[in-house]
């Protein structure tokens, strides 16, 4: 359903493109005849990994087999389920063509379709990603690279973890057009509450050196801050209750613990760089099974 409404895109806007679908280890097999109602599409490829690695690791394996191969002008990620519509690329591939600095172009969605526990979860997921990372977030993988941009992103062990992320670690000059969010094809996203905050968690833990330095930080303030409220207390004698000097020691206690552990977290995070990670554009062939071509450029 999606390769025709892609290929209907191709044929109004002249384009000219190749399609990588990454199977990531389905139980659904994936059907061969589904390029026979394509006719302007080029070459259609499906790559089928070992195992099931999820989704942000599917395209980090996805975009290190197409840097290797090195002949494509600008390369887009979209989710298969619709809800990135193929009729939105034109406008993020025009952005890229009108802002030659722009090197990333992300569909910046405009508001949420799920429920309202959903969606006040997920302001709260926005603000603590702000309040520790200082990015704002409204993105997802919905995107269009430059090659410049895929060459440099598929070098970032960062990728593993989380595309979008990786992306705004890099320092790229990215932009974000404001793009609605499509109705999904058919069926359910199987996507669970714990799987949503792992999502959520693996995004901000690219910034994990930003993370221990804020941290590190703010507790270091709570400290002092409640150092500096503990002898005022103690200064004024009588005129403060002793209970108040009491929960004073107390708040003291545990910011200072909370400094102590924020300082293990901050140094761990700075010691882990000098560790051989997971690289994309080394490793990826690990994870892929096999490689079919479905359908050969006209």
């Amino acid at each position: 359903m999606l390769l025709r409404r892609l290929d209907d895109v191709v044929v109004s806007a002249r384009l000219l493109a190749d399609v990588f679908v990454i199977d990531d280890a389905s139980t659904d097999a994936c059907p061969g005849d589904i390029a026979c109602d394509v006719n302007a599409l080029g070459t259609i490829r499906v790559v089928r990994l070992r195992r099931n690695v999820g989704h942000q690791r599917a395209i980090a394996i996805g975009l290190a087999l197409l840097a290797e191969r090195n002949g494509h002008a600008k390369v887009a990620v979209m989710d298969a389920d619709g809800e990135d519509r193929p009729e939105d690329l034109p406008q993020l591939l025009d952005h890229l063509r009108q802002n030659p600095g722009v090197k990333v172009a992300f569909a910046e969605r405009l508001r949420r379709t799920e429920g309202m526990s959903f969606r006040a979860l997920y302001l709260a997921y926005r603000a603590i990603h702000l309040l520790l990372t200082g990015i704002r977030v409204r993105v997802g993988n919905f995107s269009v690279l430059s090659a410049d941009a895929l060459s440099a992103v598929v070098a970032m062990p960062e990728l593993w973890n989380h595309y979008a992320a990786a992306v705004f670690r890099s320092r790229l000059p990215y932009a974000s057009v404001p793009i609605a969010r499509g109705v999904r094809l058919r069926g359910r996203s199987k996507m669970s509450f714990v799987s949503l905050v792992a999502h959520g968690m693996s995004a901000m833990s690219v910034f994990g050196e930003t993370i221990g330095v804020r941290l590190l930080v703010g507790t270091l303030t709570l400290t002092l801050a409640s150092a500096g409220a503990l002898v005022a207390s103690l200064a004024a004698g009588q005129a403060v209750p002793p209970s108040a000097t009491l929960w004073t020691l107390v708040c003291l206690i545990l910011s200072f613990q909370a400094f102590v552990a924020s300082g293990f977290f901050a140094f761990g995070i700075l010691a882990s760089r000098s560790a051989t990670g997971f690289l994309p554009v080394r490793d990826h062939r690990f994870f892929v099974s096999a490689e079919r071509i479905l359908r050969l450029a006209p």
